[in-house]
């Protein structure tokens, strides 16, 4: 996936921007069910390290991802300062931990910069692209990358 997967050439664009880490990134609003408070999840045996657990969200059992273990950023401490993004990927949910969700950004197909080559495929896989607002650079994570089983073996 690349900036030009993301909408066609004319058109905004809408993405929620959040921060993991202590840094910005962003997702398209599309791909985003709902944003809810953080609780306790329920721990699996044998689940990858950035996987904290599932939750029962109205029925349906999802996975939560710390966003910030899965980019190799160090460990989130869940509280109840933080949220959870439940995202739709493909037929399936999973919820992202992430410190604080914090605005919502417009901006043209054209405003997201191809990733940097950065000899990393796993970065390239991960981020979509880069904003810069205001003086700082958000990346555009891609959400397919983040509950891929290959990706987890690979990052």
């Amino acid at each position: 996936m690349n900036a030009s997967d993301v909408v066609s050439d004319d058109m905004d664009i809408e993405l929620v921007a959040f921060s993991v880490a202590g840094l910005k990134h962003c997702l398209e609003i599309t791909k985003i069910l709902e944003i809810r408070r953080w609780s306790a999840v329920t721990a699996l045996p044998h689940a990858p390290a950035e996987v904290l657990g599932v939750m029962n969200l109205r029925g349906a059992v999802i996975p939560i991802y710390d966003l910030a273990a899965r980019f190799e950023l160090g460990d989130t401490k869940p509280s109840e300062r933080n949220v959870v993004i439940v995202c739709a990927v493909g037929d399936k949910s999973i919820g992202l931990l992430v410190e604080a969700v914090s605005e919502i950004i417009t901006v043209r197909k054209d405003a997201i910069q191809a990733t940097p080559d950065v000899q990393s495929e796993a970065t390239r896989d991960c981020i979509v692209g880069v904003i810069s607002i205001e003086q700082e650079m958000t990346r555009v994570i891609n959400i397919d990358f983040v509950a891929t089983e290959k990706s987890v073996e690979r990052v």
